[in-house]
This record gives structure tokens, C-alpha cells and sequence, in this order.
């Protein structure tokens, strides 16, 4: 590969690669973020490589998601930089058609991750000016550790990395199947069964749905406030609408018009158990990232009392769940959609972008830059088009210096070689 220095590369027996010298930046992740990002460095012409955990691109997508998942957003607002969907799709493609979109992306930008290559740390080294990204590959019983040493370093694993399960009372004595809803691919299994769905985010929502549709028994804990809005405003998309509003109106006046729009269509959803926050939609994901639900059908089914709307959890016991309000509830199996976080702290070794959560400390629009050569991509909690913005903020940034030096490094080649002619 044209983009690799390799300096010590040879396996015969007693001497294996251990270190490689990339021409270009190391790309920690292959989802979504991480392609992006390669294919906007491809654009500029400068050379990278993207190191992924997995054996396959967009692993979050292939190997942790429901069968039912369909994009929450229209095509348009999901597409990734300088490629956009099929136009045959649907307006939400579909999960399989999303993966499909994505393996597309990858082949038409030439974009080949080194899979199976764990990041075990990255740390800068302020001497060399450089940093060293240390990896493990696995095959079997065989573990091989190698290092990428590398000027720039963009991390794109993401705001979904690894799973929360949350620490509850007696869970570990409760007996029945617990899974988290990254486990969780289709509520076939689950025909006739009593489901405890633990949260009421996107995933808690549509898994209890999901459940409802194979004729299981859902019961689903909200235990704080939540935003539920419908996917669709008289025919067209909650976010499209509330995306052209903000070009001319300030948020808190969005929030307010949105929430009159919401009461239209869906009615007072808080005689059912979904309380609001007291901070607007829009305001709340900006502030804490925490996103409103989009309504596909679930709210029907919880009107009609197929979804049982429980509070929060005391304690587990054999078979049962005792909730804050007294009640005990007879249950079959736990599905946990307690959501996911950032796994950037266990191995980057930096304090001074990122902070303890995994997430960049400077707010958006200022997250994707750091010092040293350091990008983040995919942490805007602005979804896959606030992923793309950053993608192609950092291409240009590297860009720009990538050709500076190309083209100065040319100049001293060229009166390099006038040079040595002149002494003939």
C-alpha cells in the first residue's frame, strides 16, 4: 500500500512487523464517521488508513441493531459526503438498504479498513511529534500486537461504542433472559411472553412495538421525562420542518411551535405516562444530547394499552419486578434498551480535547479539532449529518497542509535535480 512505510515487515518464524510508519493520518473506526472521513481524505488526495475492531465496515449497523430499524430521518438529511442514496430508495431506507448504501460507499471511494485490529492506546509523543497507536489482532489462539506511528489521528468510533447496562437491584437473581436491546433482533421469540423493556428512547420505543407485532406482552419503563414526536407533520418530516424553521427562527420559538404541531397530531401524551421535560426538544438535544423520540406507531399501541407504560425499577427478584410505585409485575425476559457511550477514555490517552464521558470537551460546532494532529468525527450528537460535517471539515484541514508540504517537498526534488545537473 502506497500509504504505508513498512519497517519491519517480514515473518520468518523469529521476526514479525511490529511497527508501521503511516504516510498519512489513522482513522480509529469504520462506520459511518470513519468512512466519511476517508472518502472527503480521498477527495484531497491524501493517503490514511482506517483501523476497525470488527471484521466488517459499519459493525454498530451489521451487528447490533433490530431487524425492523429503518433510518429515523429522511435519505437526504443521513446521506454521507460526495455520494448520496439511490434514488430508488425509500424515503427511510431500510437498515439492510443502509448497509447496502454503505458497502457502495466504501468500494467506490476505495476505502479498505484493516479489520480485526483492536486499538489497545494512542498517545502523542511531543519528542517525535508523531503518535503511537498500538493495536492487537487476534486469529484464533495467535495475538499479534503492532504499532501505528502517524502524524495525524482522527478517532470516529463514535458516540455508540460500547453498551451501557445498568447496575439494578437483584437483576443478576431475576432468573429469566436478560439481553440489551443491541442483542435484540426480532420479538419472534418472544410470542406470548411478558417483556420488561428497560427505557423509552427510539430503541425502548420500537422494541416494545416490535414485541406488540409478534404478540408478546411489553411492559416498558419510563422513569424520567421524555420528548415523543411524530415522525411526520401533516405529510412531512419533524425534522425537515424544524431544520427550515431554525434558518429563520430563534430555537426556543421552534421548540414552542413544534410542540403545539406535536399536540395537534398526537394529543396530550402525558395522561398516558410520557411526561415532557420542561426544556424543548431541540434545546435538549443541543445541550445534553439527549435525543426526542420519533414515533412510528408505538403511541397507538400504548393508547390502546398493547405497550404498558410502567415507572421506574426498585428491585428485581425470581421472575418479578418491583417498581417505585409498589407494584409488582410477573415477568418472562429483560430487554435492556439503556443505550450506548463513548469508549474514547480506555484508550486514548489525552485529557485535554476529549473529556471523561468520551465526548470532545468544545461544543458544536468546534468539537472535530484538537491539538497535535488530533480530529474527532461522529461526537456532534447531530447524527450522520452532523458526522459528515465534521468528515469534511477535517479532510480540508489535513488537506491543506497535505498539499502545502507535497508541493514544497516537489520544489526542493526539482532544484535538487537542477542542481546535480549543473555539475556536469
Amino acid at each position: 500500500m502506497e500509504n504505508l512505510f513498512r519497517l519491519a515487515d517480514q515473518d520468518q518464524g523469529f521476526f514479525q512487523r511490529k511497527w508501521t510508519l503511516v504516510n498519512g493520518p489513522v482513522i480509529v473506526g469504520a462506520g459511518p464517521s470513519g468512512l466519511a472521513t476517508a472518502a472527503c481524505l480521498r477527495e484531497q488526495g491524501v493517503p490514511f488508513v482506517v483501523l476497525e475492531r470488527a471484521e466488517c465496515i459499519a459493525s454498530l449497523w451489521q451487528k447490533r441493531t433490530y431487524d425492523r430499524l429503518k433510518l429515523h430521518l429522511p435519505k437526504q438529511f443521513c446521506q454521507l459526503p460526495k455520494m448520496p442514496f439511490p434514488e430508488d430508495f425509500p424515503e427511510y431506507p431500510t437498515k439492510r438498504q443502509f448497509i447496502e448504501y454503505l458497502e457502495s460507499y466504501a468500494k467506490h471511494f476505495d476505502i479498505n479498513p484493516k479489520f480485526n485490529e483492536c486499538v489497545q492506546s494512542a498517545r502523542y509523543d511531543e519528542t517525535s511529534g508523531f503518535w503511537r497507536v498500538k493495536t492487537v489482532v487476534t486469529s484464533g489462539s495467535n495475538r499479534t500486537e503492532f504499532e501505528y506511528i502517524c502524524r495525524w489521528l482522527v478517532v470516529a468510533t463514535g458516540e455508540n461504542a460500547e453498551r451501557v447496562v445498568p447496575d439494578i437491584e437483584g437483576l443478576a437473581e431475576f432468573g429469566g433472559e436478560i439481553i440489551h436491546a443491541c442483542d435484540y433482533k426480532s420479538g419472534e421469540k418472544f410470542q406470548g411472553k411478558k417483556v420488561l423493556v428497560v427505557g423509552c428512547g427510539n430503541s425502548g420505543m420500537e422494541v416494545s412495538l416490535d414485541l406488540c407485532n409478534h404478540n408478546a406482552s411489553p411492559s416498558m419503563v419510563v422513569r424520567s421525562s421524555v420528548h415523543v414526536l411524530p415522525r411526520e407533520i401533516f405529510g412531512k418530516s419533524t425534522y425537515e420542518l424544524a431544520f427550515f424553521m431554525l434558518k429563520w427562527l430563534p430555537i426556543w420559538l421552534v421548540d414552542k411551535l413544534m410542540l403545539i404541531l406535536t399536540w395537534l397530531v398526537l394529543g396530550n401524551v402525558e395522561k398516558y405516562g410520557l411526561k415532557r421535560p420542561s426544556i424543548g426538544p431541540l434545546e435538549l438535544k443541543n445541550t445534553q444530547g439527549k435525543t426526542p423520540v420519533l414515533d412510528i406507531g408505538a403511541l397507538e399501541k400504548i393508547k390502546s394499552g398493547d405497550i404498558n407504560v410502567v415507572p421506574g425499577i426498585k428491585r428485581f427478584s425470581r421472575g418479578e419486578v418491583e417498581l417505585l410505585n409498589g407494584e409488582k409485575l410477573d415477568i418472562d425476559s429483560v430487554i435492556l434498551a439503556t443505550g450506548y457511550r463513548s469508549n474514547v477514555p480506555s484508550w486514548l490517552q489525552e485529557g485535554e480535547f476529549f473529556s471523561k464521558n468520551g465526548f470532545p470537551k468544545a461544543p458544536f460546532p468546534n468539537g472535530w479539532k484538537g491539538n497535535g494532529g488530533l480530529y474527532a468525527v461522529g461526537f456532534t450528537r447531530r447524527g450522520l449529518s452532523g458526522a459528515s460535517s465534521d468528515a469534511m471539515s477535517i479532510a480540508k484541514d489535513i488537506g491543506m497542509v497535505w498539499k502545502q508540504e507535497t508541493k514544497q517537498h516537489k520544489k526542493r526534488t526539482i532544484a535538487c535535480h537542477r542542481r546535480c545537473i549543473s555539475q556536469f
